[in-house]
């Protein structure tokens, strides 16, 4: 197995995002849209949140959206904002990070995501499926 290799090599680049102008309506939508568990909410190129799915999910007690694209009722969700619900208190990595050292400050935390910031900049987001998609890869 490789031991310096950059977290820059599994990290996602394309990356889906909301602005805290943003509602949880579309959140939830791209949410299922784009099978994916974090979104990073932005100000310009600057991460300013982490909104998770768990997150919607703990103030909801239905999926405002269902599996065949019909809204349901929407009432929580308009109750609250994206930055009301978003996590604020952000770590992230640089892109020179190496994948064992992400690897070892996940498993000792409770969050499954890690912004990618080089320079002040958002360019990535890494996540445990990205380390075990990595893991599989090795074998």
């Amino acid at each position: 197995m490789k031991k310096r290799v950059p977290v820059s090599e599994i990290m996602t680049r394309e990356l889906v995002t909301l602005t805290t102008d943003s509602d949880l309506v579309s959140a939830e939508e791209l949410f299922k849209k784009h099978g994916i568990r974090h979104i990073p909410v932005v100000d310009g190129k600057n991460i300013v949140g982490i909104l998770s799915y768990t997150d919607l999910l703990r103030i909801s007690f239905a999926d405002a959206i269902e599996d065949d694209g019909e809204r349901v009722d929407t009432t929580v969700y308009n109750m609250f904002s994206i930055a009301q619900v978003m996590a604020r208190d952000i770590t992230s990595v640089s892109s020179d990070t190496t994948i064992k050292d992400v690897a070892q400050f996940l498993s000792k935390k409770e969050f499954h995501e890690l912004p990618v910031v080089d320079d002040g900049e958002l360019v990535g987001i890494v996540t445990t499926t990205d380390l075990i998609n990595y893991l599989l890869q090795q074998y």
